[in-house]
């Protein structure tokens, strides 16, 4: 009888720990997923700055009287060479995005620059990236809103306090770029 209640309460530990292991195991995974999203979201900031001189040049000489619009983008990408956190890379790309929105809008004021088979391949290039940045925010909100409900919920909980596991900031979009966007088609009649 002893043996069987030996048994069952070594069966009963293993259990406990197996379950906790698990717990454990699935918070780690889901910080590193977090980790990673965020690394795939530096690589394309990467990349969208990489690519951004070389549209600057090609827009340079059709452009000549928008230099406000190009010294927004050119800020905007010192921003992004000079910021460290994740917080300050997240400050960067907004502005970034702001002022590329703003760059491509007056560009549309210059009918040679958009017959420029160049702008045209590298205005495509940079709203590729930008959609594959989108979609990237989303898997890393998705991912940080996970590891939030994780680490609030019994018995997850105790064992992310354990891990010290802090709530993540979702990637959040600035109260400018919400506003609704004015458009104007001429004069009424």
């Amino acid at each position: 009888m002893n043996t069987v209640i030996l048994l069952l309460f070594l069966f009963a530990i293993f259990g406990v720990i197996a379950y906790v292991v698990t717990i454990f195991n699935g918070l780690v995974t889901l910080k590193n997923d977090i980790d990673k999203a965020w690394a795939n979201i530096d690589i394309m900031l990467k990349q969208r700055h990489d690519e951004l001189p070389k549209l600057l040049d090609v827009c340079k000489g059709y452009m000549d009287f928008e230099r406000d619009t190009f010294q927004k983008v050119t800020q905007a990408r010192s921003m992004y060479q000079q910021a460290v956190s994740m917080d300050q890379k997240a400050q960067a790309d907004q502005t970034m995005t702001s002022a590329l929105r703003g760059f491509f809008a007056v560009a549309e004021n210059y009918p040679e620059l958009k017959a420029n088979n160049n702008f045209m391949q590298l205005q495509k290039r940079i709203t590729e990236l930008e959609s594959q940045i989108a979609d990237r925010r989303e898997f890393y909100n998705d991912s940080v809103n996970t590891l939030n409900i994780r680490i609030q919920q019994m018995p997850d909980t105790f064992v992310a306090s354990f891990m010290n596991l802090q709530p993540r900031p979702m990637f959040k979009v600035e109260e400018a770029d919400r506003a609704d966007v004015r458009m104007s088609f001429g004069a009424a009649q």
